[in-house]
């Protein structure tokens, strides 16, 4: 263990032990500079006394202004959106990636990634508490923000500016997860609710047993790993080292029935989630407060896919295959969160435990032809079952100590995840159609693994990362109206991950010289060389079986650690005039390895990946007031994004959202941008305003998706283009419209709030003769055969606007909103030689409504959401010259949910 891990793991022992009950504080730090400036209220401020969301950040408060004014995104010396309780309430998202996805330069891509100002999720940095997450997913190193459920979050704080005292990863933003505070008073909270939707609940789907606990998102054993194969594994031998007796006891467990055999669901049941939180808070004496805040959560949902892949000519004139895939989906979200804090005075200990556990159960059948020249064209028919567990483990100690002109931030955190996939196995049956054959209209599971017949795979893949993380920052006010702070973080992150996937291979029998290559095979599998034994898809034992291994470089282990240290100062000179400037220091040592122990003999032609690189990585903001309603920002920064550690490793991995395969490239390098951005925010009263921003972002070495291959599977790489350039403008109008005019009694409360934003992003890739983008085996690739110049960045819409128009109470929970959400065609693949492929979003429109209500005496709360209320549907293609290819096309249908919450 190195010295910085050692130090983190005693900073959090020692502190957990000098504080072994504590809870979180219920307001958020606000800095001397804000509580002592002097300063005149302001007439059309209506939100000083409005209830400030928790936020937790390193490094202090987020507020510094030369006004006492409590809207943090007003206040804030950065450009930034603060998402109260509330406020995510308000959008009626269960996880806390859909309500981000309402945010103005937000938009949320697959499984939970947001991408900010049209950036991928690479250059956007999640935080929970101020401290970094690990990912379980592999082709993250941002932790896909899905699996966080909405009730365990107390805001979401979304900065676009860059600030010192955040990671110098930040690229389009930070996006920090405050978890829920020490409550003001007993509660106890518990809600149900029930979803479905049009393309899933009540029609056909497919599945297979697995285990008795699968819907809660266990397994009880079903789907370890089999004895033979572990002991095979523990011997580092190769597969094709072994005799055909040890094959054979491999193969014979690799494919139980209740984990292989697909099953048709003829009425799938509805969706079902629930919850329970509870929270209490403990007085012990003058001004000191213990609490207790406790939740756990489960939510299982079916989804139905029906996708359409297809792949073309160079200028798809000519369509090569066509393949229709039948997806069924049972995802369960298990969380628990327990956090304890303590209060005294003006400081604050926090101590939060997170647990989080997502599994994927999936079940696909797929249907596809494949056009052969010279023959009538093979038919395939394959089918996978296979289950994904992601699971996040997080303990974090913060304490935050202020001592009036002097502030200590101490932050310490430990977290694992763990991402495992056992027995994600693939049939593949081919017809194929030559009349010479006497199997040729019958569809055989061939295990000859010829390159023009289907080939069954079993897997088992094991993800383990760990994150160790250490921080102290130290505020100190010079005066009423300057203030510097100084801080240091360390950053240990550990990971490994292995694959091992096997094809069972039987070769051609000798002693049945009659039988061509293809119909040896398929006399094998209907049983013809050994009478009696047939070949159901569960065991292949009895029938000469060896197995392969598709990975050449099946484990890697990969490290980043990273010091750093940063110093800015906030200074308020004037009561119209705010300056921040900072500037950090990181030291980052990244590497992928190849793991050469795997096996008793070393793996030949593996690529390591070693980069170390230190960074000084300045930012600065003005703010500006003019006037009491009129505020101006300009800001200034230099970030870096570093490639993630999938994407540096020649290992492939399938992802199950976008239905493709991924494979690393070891040469990739870190990019780094420099940001400008200016903005004008009129505040009209209370909370009614509007913003108008232009923003420009300089992108050296941004990393790229590359298609490798067009034949069969989509397979993407990576690769660092020359340079790029990003700027655009964005808008965003808050607006409350107060109904008391109309009369009644109904109206007396009730108001019209308009929320509205909208971003305008374009991009332009710059390559030119002689750039090179190294990839595996040609370290001098011209980079103009991956990239087109001029065109745009992958994962950036031209434009993403959202719109909500609600009628709410003013002074109870009721509120009945509309939501409508466009995005525009984005890149999610560079083409290289191909057209790139394209993403269609378009509108969705969504309804929302929550009315709180009262039974026997008992507050409770009923919701009611329909989304996608237009059926939009999922487009993914190639299109050139009016020649069009589906890629994963798929309808999505419209989903409907009720829910009740009672407190207690």
């Amino acid at each position: 263990m190195s010295t910085g891990k050692r130090l983190a793991g005693l900073l959090l022992i020692t502190t957990s032990l000098t504080f072994p009950s504590v809870v979180s504080a219920q307001d958020t730090n606000t800095t001397v500079a804000q509580e002592e400036t002097s300063g005149d209220d302001n007439e059309f401020d209506d939100t000083q006394d409005a209830e400030q969301p928790d936020v937790s950040v390193p490094g202090g408060g987020i507020i510094v202004t030369g006004r006492r004014i409590r809207d943090p995104e007003r206040s804030s010396t950065q450009v930034l959106t603060v998402l109260s309780e509330d406020d995510i309430a308000r959008t009626g998202e269960s996880d806390i990636a859909g309500a981000l996805g309402r945010v103005t330069g937000l938009s949320v891509v697959g499984d939970g990634r947001v991408f900010v100002r049209g950036l991928g999720d690479r250059y956007s940095l999640a935080l929970l508490n101020g401290l970094p997450l690990p990912s379980p997913e592999p082709l993250s190193r941002v932790v896909p923000l899905d699996i966080f459920p909405t009730n365990v979050v107390a805001s979401s704080l979304v900065q676009k500016t860059y600030s010192a005292n955040y990671p110098g990863e930040f690229g389009g933003g930070v996006i920090n997860l405050t978890t829920k505070a020490v409550p003001v008073e007993d509660f106890l909270s518990i809600s149900v609710s029930a979803s479905g939707d049009t393309e899933t609940t009540f029609q056909n789907g497919l599945t297979y047993f697995g285990s008795d606990w699968d819907s809660f998102g266990f397994d009880n054993g079903n789907r370890d790993i089999p004895s033979n194969l572990q002991a095979f594994l523990d011997s580092g031998e190769r597969i094709g080292n072994v005799d055909i007796a040890t094959s054979e006891g491999i193969a014979g467990q690799l494919f139980p029935t209740n984990l292989v055999t697909l099953q048709r669901v003829s009425d799938q049941r509805p969706n079902f989630s629930g919850s329970i939180t509870g929270g209490t808070s403990i007085e012990l004496g003058d001004d000191t407060y213990l609490g207790i805040l406790a939740t756990a959560s489960i939510k299982n949902s079916l989804r139905n896919r029906s996708v359409l892949s297809q792949s073309g000519s160079s200028d798809l004139s000519e369509v090569f295959d066509t393949s229709t895939t039948f997806i069924t989906d049972e995802n369960v979200l298990v969380n628990a969160l327990l956090g304890l804090g303590l209060d005294f005075g003006p400081h604050t200990v926090r101590w939060t435990n997170l647990y989080i556990r997502d599994t994927l159960k999936t079940a696909r059948l797929e249907e596809a032809f494949d056009p052969f020249p010279g023959l009538n064209g093979f038919d395939f028919i394959n089918q996978q079952t296979a289950w994904f567990e992601r699971q996040l483990i997080d303990t974090q100690l913060v304490t935050e100590l202020d001592f009036d002109t002097f502030e200590v931030d101490l932050r310490a955190g430990y977290a694992r995840t763990d991402r495992e996939a056992p027995f994600n196995t693939t049939f593949s049956y081919t017809r194929t159609n030559i009349p010479s054959s006497p199997f040729g209209d019958e569809f055989v599971a061939y295990f000859n693994q010829l390159s023009d017949a289907g080939i069954s795979t079993v897997a088992f893949d094991d993800l383990k990362e760990e994150n160790y993380f250490a921080s102290a920052d130290v505020s100190y006010a010079l005066t009423d109206t300057f203030e510097i702070t100084v801080g240091g973080a360390y950053t240990d992150t550990d990971r490994r991950s292995s694959s091992r996937e096997f094809r069972p291979f039987i070769a051609p029998d000798p002693s049945n010289p009659d039988l061509a290559p293809l119909d040896e095979n398929v006399a094998v599998a209907l049983g013809l060389r050994q009478p009696g034994n047939i070949i159901n898809g569960a065991t292949l034992a009895g029938f000469n079986v060896t197995l392969t291994e598709a990975n050449p470089f099946p484990v890697f282990d990969a490290a980043l650690e990273i010091y750093a240290g940063y110093g800015l100062f906030r200074w308020v000179p004037t009561d119209t005039l705010t300056i921040e400037a900072g500037v950090r220091y990181e030291d980052a040592t990244q590497t992928v390895d190849l793991d050469q122990t795997v096996f008793t003999t070393p793996i030949a032609g593996a690529t390591a990946t070693d980069l170390g690189n230190d960074y000084f990585l300045p930012g600065g903001t003005i703010t500006y007031s003019p006037m009491d309603e009129l505020q101006l920002r300009l800001s200034a920064s230099q970030t870096i994004a570093r490639p993630q550690f999938r994407e540096l490793v020649e290992q492939t991995y399938f992802d199950p959202d976008s239905n493709r395969r991924f494979r690393g490239n070891p040469f990739l390098n870190d990019s780094e941008l420099i940001n400008v951005e200016g903005r004008a925010e009129y505040y009209i009263d209370g909370a009614n305003r509007i913003s108008l921003a232009g923003f420009y972002k300089e992108i050296d070495n941004p990393i790229e998706n590359t298609l490798v291959s067009a034949s069969g599977q989509i397979l993407t790489s990576f690769a660092n283009a020359p340079a790029a350039e990003l700027y655009g403008a964005e808008v965003d109008f808050v607006y409350g419209i107060d109904l008391y005019g109309l009369g009644g009694s109904f109206f007396e409360t009730k108001q019209i709030l308009l929320l509205a934003n909208y971003t305008y992003t374009q991009s332009e890739l710059s390559v030119g003769p002689g750039d090179i983008a190294p990839v595996p085996g040609n370290e001098g690739q011209a980079a103009d055969q991956l990239f087109d110049n001029g065109a745009p960045l992958v994962g950036q819409s031209d434009h993403v606007a959202n719109v909500s128009i609600g009628l709410e109470d003013t002074e109870k929970t009721q509120q009945f909103t509309f939501l409508v959400n466009y995005a525009s065609e984005r890149v999610t693949l560079r083409g290289g030689a191909l057209p790139d492929v394209v993403e269609d979003p378009g509108i969705t429109l969504d309804f929302v409504a929550r009315s709180e209500l009262s039974f026997i005496g008992l507050p409770m709360e009923l919701s009611f959401e329909v989304r996608n209320i237009t059926g939009r549907d999922n487009f993914e293609f190639q299109e050139l010259n009016g020649n069009r290819v589906e890629i994963n096309t798929f309808d999505v249908g419209t989903s409907f949910s009720i829910g009740l919450k009672a407190d207690f």
